[in-house]
């Protein structure tokens, strides 16, 4: 009897992350799961990273948690971070998990 090949990576994708790359009946990947695993450790690290900067930036402006996320989410859509808008809004939703903010409406 043949024993199913073992997936060496240890990296739990959420189901929030995969759905981004679900297909429209949600039984599959549009992308292979390295793809998918590799984006998802991109974001997910990207929106540890804003913590700090995140944090910085509601400090330094004296404004609200919910205006720091709308700025990070404009920077990221507007600027040159390379992810799609399902992204941006995945790591900024990620962002204020981190930080235990609410997130702000979208628009």
């Amino acid at each position: 009897m043949l024993a199913a090949p073992m997936d060496d990576n240890q990296i739990q994708v959420p189901p929030s992350f995969l759905a981004l790359y679900a297909s429209p009946s949600g039984h599959r990947l549009t992308e292979p799961m390295d793809t998918v695993r590799a984006r998802y450790e991109l974001c997910e690290d990207l929106a540890q990273m804003l913590a700090e900067q995140a944090g910085t930036a509601l400090f330094k402006s004296g404004g609200s948690e919910r205006d720091v996320l709308a700025g990070m989410q404009r920077g990221l859509a507007e600027g040159d971070s390379g992810l799609p808008p399902a992204e941006v809004t995945w790591v900024v939703t990620r962002l204020a998990e981190v930080l235990g903010w609410e997130m702000p409406p979208q628009a």
